[in-house]
């Protein structure tokens, strides 16, 4: 791609990541809520008023209302920019990456997902069903177009058609990474005695593993315990938690460890 075409394809990215981003805020608030994400229009979370299009231009708006709604002064909360921005670094790196593609739509549909899932865990510890079992279809119907790899297919299936090899390597992943954890969840709350993990994160493992495939997945589930374990262990002592009772939100952290794969393998 020339100098000029691939500066025109960033730009591009960045306006579709900021656009994109406004909407999962939409998401991030309201799915929860079982509010539509359609109708009504944007409006103010503390005073109701409708938000005109002008005060609703991703970051833009932010900064001139000085992070305040136009009408009842409230404060915005912080996230919205953060969202917005996040989703804008993240649609770069996709466009750097994999450039004109439909791995490009494949990952861009992956991290607005998890973008709205790792929210919707951290405010309200909940992984929504349409977002889990929706992104879950995704998943599936991009493995037609765009592979997914894995050792087992490869090796024990190397005649199979590149389309079912990549079906056959996303089953055995939703099989071993969601049956894993369900089995881990099991377990825990019969020594514990209280759910420890949710059946959402077992849907959510379901999800990363359809787009990820077994290797990748695994990967990814491994920097989310880490980060979990760190960040979240940190987290308890610093705030004075009580570790038995604390509910982690163990999703979010699967959700940043699944959002970085992508960016960095091939």
């Amino acid at each position: 791609m020339a100098p000029e075409s691939q500066i025109a394809f960033v730009a591009i990215a960045t306006i579709v990541g900021l656009v994109t981003g406004s909407f999962l805020n939409v998401c991030i608030y309201r799915i929860p809520r079982d509010v539509s994400i359609v109708f009504p229009r944007s409006f103010c979370v503390e005073c109701g008023k409708q938000i005109s299009w002008y005060d609703n231009v991703p970051l833009l708006s932010y900064a001139l209302l000085h992070g305040r709604c136009r009408f009842c002064r409230k404060p915005i909360e912080l996230r919205y920019p953060i969202v917005e921005l996040m989703t804008a670094v993240v649609f770069i790196a996709i466009a750097i990456r994999y450039g004109w593609s439909v791995a490009a739509l494949k990952w861009a549909v992956f991290e607005a997902t998890l973008i709205v899932l790792f929210w919707t865990d951290l405010e309200e510890r909940i992984l929504p069903d349409e977002l889990t079992l929706g992104g879950f279809a995704a998943g599936l119907i991009f493995a037609a177009f765009v592979p997914v790899y894995g050792a087992f297919g490869d090796l024990f299936f190397p005649g199979m058609g590149s389309i079912g090899r990549s079906f056959l390597n996303a089953g055995v992943a939703v099989i071993f990474l969601a049956g894993l954890i369900w089995l881990m969840a099991i377990l825990y709350a019969r020594v514990r005695r209280r759910e420890g993990l949710g059946f959402g994160d077992v849907k959510l493992l379901a999800l990363l593993a359809v787009f990820l495939g077994l290797e990748k997945g695994i990967a990814a589930v491994l920097i989310g315990a880490v980060a979990g374990s760190v960040i979240g262990g940190g987290y308890i002592l610093l705030a004075h938690k009580k570790a038995s009772t604390y509910e982690l939100p163990f999703g979010s952290f699967l959700c940043a460890g699944a959002a970085i794969v992508p960016l960095l393998s091939s």
